[in-house]
């Protein structure tokens, strides 16, 4: 049935997973809006439900991801290449940096990068910790950096990595199920890897959904400061619909030109506006202040990454660790894809020094600049950001920004830089998705990529009218556990597939049970030889 309805279409799309995908989706939507209550509700309980009895598995399993992915660059395998031996990057670094910057975290950074400092500077988590105080200020850059640093990077690039070798190097279609290939064998053509696929898929489109939702909340603040646009959902609703138009046009564009130049453009202005805090603020206090983030970070990561909060009763993890978390990993699928396809040619161990090293010490640099000018501002000049932040997390940035000289045209820069990471976002989650539900064979159809934009910014809408920042937390903290599952997985199939390709195995003689176990190294078979020994 599927398949004669998605001839009917001209679909180059997997049918499959392409109409239950669909299918699911357009339930959502339909439940959600007329039901907008009942919705909030439902899922209040299964955010709840999923925070109480797996949120240490989420703290556990990126925190173990992280040591993984350690332990993969420096091993042997680390020489192993995403492609044919011999053969180099397709990008130059810095253009894989900007692209990789913006389709992965600039959204984040840009509506956190003072908002999550400050509120952990006015509600410090740790008992014995009051707030406003410079012992709140410390505490507050050491859990921003923990969110946003390594554990960010790591769900990202362990996907990215995974999928970058079984299509690169194995030949494999570029999806999620591809990964599970070494364990799975051809069963990732069918049912099984159809559902695995639909899972990511599914993660994907309510993970940026959550993220364009946030955005748009930002914007409108910012909107209401700059021109005294009204605040509420008919704005917020004109924003989606803004944001997803101008995306529609990139992703039919495709990467080269329209996300490609899209991303260098906004790093640019991403930059201009970091140096202007920069100069304009406490620059002796910044740059101090980020020397000494850098060991804070390192020093306090070891109990930070296994805190659960374990002798504490209270919804502080499930509305930071917990939820940012879920977020990330929902966009794990997305962002993996997209990093897997600007990477072929570089080594495990590049590629892993590259997608952690690089973006951290950013994320430091910008978390610093930002949360520390924000929290000299409160501590120092009497301002009063971090009651502000709590009376509204989306005003945060533009609060701060009001604080410096050349204020509106400075917010101004902001706003542009929000909607053009958010159509990034927007855009190359499209592309994704389109890879996820399309035929290996066929290429790319242009209606299909602008389906499945207009599709994010329905689910963007729906979620912002079911109950807003709180309805966003609850629903990705639900969503995102099975993919979180599916992560750990990923890391057991992936290191199956580089111990059977450094001994010299193809993927087919290692499913069909023919190449050796995991297990140490020890001397290679007399007719196989090392892969990467010789690079």
């Amino acid at each position: 049935m599927f398949d004669k309805l998605a001839q009917r279409l001209n679909l180059s799309a997997i049918p499959q997973i392409f109409f239950i995908s669909v299918g699911i989706i357009i339930l959502f939507v339909g439940f959600a809006i007329p039901f907008n209550e009942p919705f909030a509700r439902f899922f209040d309980m299964l955010g709840g439900f999923t925070f109480t009895n797996f949120g240490w598995f989420y703290v556990l399993s990126v925190s173990g991801l992280l040591l993984f992915l350690i332990w993969v660059a420096s091993s042997r395998y680390g020489r192993i290449r995403l492609g044919p031996d011999g053969e180099g990057p397709e990008y130059d670094t810095l253009t894989w940096f900007c692209m990789l910057f913006a389709a992965g975290i600039g959204t984040i950074l840009m509506f956190w990068g003072v908002a999550e400092p400050m509120s952990h500077f006015a509600n410090p988590p740790l008992e014995g910790v009051e707030g406003g105080t410079k012992d709140a200020a410390r505490l507050a850059m050491n859990i921003s950096l923990y969110h946003y640093g390594l554990h960010t990077w790591t769900i990202f690039t362990l996907p990215a990595l995974a999928i970058g070798y079984f299509t690169y190097r194995q030949g494999l279609p570029m999806r999620i199920s591809s990964v599970f290939y070494s364990v799975l064998g051809d069963r990732i053509y069918g049912p099984l890897g159809w559902a695995i696929d639909i899972v990511a898929l599914l993660g994907t489109l309510f993970g940026v959904a959550v993220s364009v939702g946030l955005g748009t909340l930002q914007l409108n603040t910012g909107m209401n400061y700059l021109f005294g646009l009204p605040k509420g959902q008919v704005a917020e609703m004109a924003i989606v619909a803004a944001i997803t138009l101008v995306a529609s046009v990139s992703v039919a564009l495709g990467l080269d030109r329209g996300i490609k130049r899209l991303s260098e453009f906004n790093i640019v202005v991403a930059l201009v506006i970091l140096l202007f805090v920069a100069v304009a603020g406490p620059t002796l206090f910044i740059v101090s202040g980020t020397v000494q983030n850098i060991g804070a970070y390192l020093h306090n990561l070891p109990w930070l990454a296994f805190w659960t909060e374990a002798y504490n009763e209270g919804n502080w993890q499930r509305q930071w660790t917990v939820f940012y978390f879920a977020w990330t990993i929902s966009w794990a699928p997305y962002v993996g894809i997209f990093i897997a396809r600007i990477s072929k040619g570089r080594t495990i161990r590049q590629f892993v020094a590259g997608a952690l090293g690089a973006p951290l010490l950013f994320t430091i640099v910008w978390f610093s600049v930002f949360g520390m000018a924000a929290i000299d501002l409160d501590l120092n000049h009497g301002t009063d950001i971090a009651g502000q932040v709590q009376a509204d997390v989306s005003v945060a940035l533009f609060s701060f920004l009001e604080q410096f000289p050349i204020a509106t045209l400075i917010s101004t820069l902001a706003v542009i830089v929000i909607v053009v990471f958010l159509t990034t976002s927007a855009d190359s989650a499209a592309l994704v998705v389109d890879l996820l539900s399309r035929k290996d064979s066929q290429p790319s159809r242009t209606a299909q990529r602008v389906f499945w934009t207009l599709l994010l910014g329905l689910v963007a809408a729906t979620l912002l009218l079911g109950g807003g920042l709180q309805a966003l937390q609850n629903v990705i903290t639900a969503l995102g556990f099975p993919f979180c599952v599916l992560l750990v997985f990923m890391a057991y199939s992936l290191t199956r597939a580089l111990h059977a390709d450094y001994l010299g195995y193809s993927m087919e003689e290692l499913a069909e049970g023919k190449a050796p176990a995991m297990g140490p190294m020890g001397s290679l078979p007399s007719d196989r030889k090392g892969r990467g020994d010789d690079e």
